[in-house]
């Protein structure tokens, strides 16, 4: 299959409706298909439907229909934060039963505007309310325990996930749509950041913000080819696995989709990974085959994975800085990438990458989406 087209909103805190920003983004990604609506066969939308999205509306197929007059199939696909790479698995899966041309994938959310203290502590911060957030276990305190973990086992330290902030912030200073677009964040204040869970600290969350995120799949040959895509899931407390410092979804989803593709980790020239917290994106450089277990702070430390690396990650400023609203996010990844497969990044632009991986997980490692992308210019 290939992506026809991308749009995405700027990531903040805008206070347009959830309608806008799916129109938006739905419109900026049709423009740049060159179709219309009416060549849309199908959509698959993610968003988190329990979680108010500034208009009371909780079915978004019917939703979809409405916003956009048209009369088709449409599947709800949430799944949590990883909603946005299910979306697109969804549609892949879609045209193996179908005669559909051309898909419209579309995730959503309004995270922060007109959310209420209930709804952050309940569903924004942890997983599960039973067991997790009744011992203190949200989601920070779920991914530091991961972090503590990963430090003893391999003797990482918190000045490497103060790296992968600061790299991450250099790169969304250069991405327009990017929640700290121009906000000039310098490597002392993420390592004197207020603790938020020990060892870490405010600048080694992402930040929740609104936003939506769009693309067209479709089976008309157009210039970058989804040649693998893969979703898996596990446990839902990292705790009740075997070893908390890799994740099983990952790696398996990695496995699928390099298999699918015939393409190797070291064919790979840019990445979209998934760094709720700074940690995980040195786990995802294990788990994704870039180094072997317990280097991923190697690569961070030796430039590898910078801007003018051997492999930029996160060139659009990842979910640290460009941003996280949930259920767009896995979208926003495969954005990045055909904009760079395009040539269309700017000053953050990366030399002719021919094959993009984007690593979309939900929760703290209980699902994970892995595409990859190849350009064919």
């Amino acid at each position: 299959m290939y992506i026809k087209g991308v749009g995405m909103t700027k990531f903040g805190i805008q206070q347009d409706l959830s309608s806008h920003m799916v129109y938006e983004a739905s419109m900026e990604a049709l423009e740049d298909a060159g179709i219309s609506m009416n060549e849309i066969d199908a959509i698959v939308v993610s968003s988190i439907e329990i979680m108010s999205n500034g208009e009371r509306q909780k079915h978004s197929a019917s939703f979809m229909s409405s916003l956009f007059q048209i009369k088709v199939p449409i599947l709800s696909v949430p799944a949590g934060c990883a909603g946005g790479g299910t979306a697109l698995w969804t549609a892949n899966r879609l045209y193996k039963t179908s005669s559909y041309r051309n898909i419209l994938v579309i995730g959503f959310e309004k995270a922060v505007a007109n959310t209420s203290k209930s709804v952050t502590d309940e569903i924004l911060m942890g997983g599960e309310r039973i067991y997790e957030q009744a011992e203190g276990l949200i989601f920070p305190a779920q991914n530091a325990l991961v972090a503590q973990q990963y430090m003893l086992k391999y003797g990482a330290t918190t000045d490497d996930f103060a790296l992968v902030a600061y790299k991450n912030h250099q790169n969304a200073y250069l991405n327009p749509k990017a929640r700290f677009y121009k906000r000039q964040v310098t490597l002392k204040q993420i390592k004197k950041s207020p603790i938020v869970a020990s060892p870490l600290r405010l600048f080694d969350c992402s930040i929740s913000c609104n936003g939506a995120a769009a693309l067209i799949l479709s089976k008309d040959e157009a210039g970058i080819e989804v040649v693998g895509s893969a979703e898996e899931n596990d446990c839902l407390s990292p705790f009740e696995r075997d070893d908390m410092t890799s994740f099983w979804v990952t790696k398996k989803a990695a496995e699928i989709a390099y298999k699918e593709s015939g393409v190797k980790p070291s064919e790979i020239e840019i990445a979209e990974l998934h760094d709720a917290f700074t940690p995980l994106e040195l786990i995802s450089y294990e788990d994704l085959g870039f180094c072997n277990s317990g280097e991923g702070a190697n690569l961070m430390r030796d430039g590898f994975t910078e801007l003018n690396g051997k492999l930029p990650v996160n060139t659009s400023g990842g979910l640290k800085a460009k941003g996280h609203p949930i259920s767009p996010t896995g979208i926003a990844q495969i954005y990045e990438i055909a904009k760079q497969m395009k040539g269309e990044c700017g000053k953050r632009q990366v030399k002719n990458p021919k094959y993009g991986i984007a690593l979309n997980i939900g929760g703290a490692g209980a699902g994970a989406t892995v595409h990859i992308l190849k350009n064919l210019s």
